[in-house]
């Protein structure tokens, strides 16, 4: 049951992800939701070029505060959970 909720929230995470229209993401085959810690930060993405998080509806329905999600790893990551 765990497994079916984290499948769902993943869905709504992509399917609400704002990632491939920001300035630091780099067309590489990616889907975006590094906000999830499911997901977690970028394989590909190495250069901090600007940051949308804050504007995300993923950020703001999930009540993120942390941002670069894509080169810092998701909000638990960065505050050392």
């Amino acid at each position: 049951m765990v497994q079916e909720k984290e499948g769902q929230d993943q869905r709504i995470v992509l399917a609400l992800c704002i990632c491939s229209s920001c300035p630091s993401w780099v067309e590489c085959g990616e889907r975006g939701g590094y906000c999830s810690a499911n997901v977690g930060r970028s394989r590909k993405i190495k250069k901090e070029r600007g940051c949308i998080c804050g504007g995300c509806p993923v950020a703001e329905k999930l009540g993120l505060v942390r941002d670069y999600f894509c080169t810092r790893g998701s909000e638990k990551k960065q505050m050392g959970r």
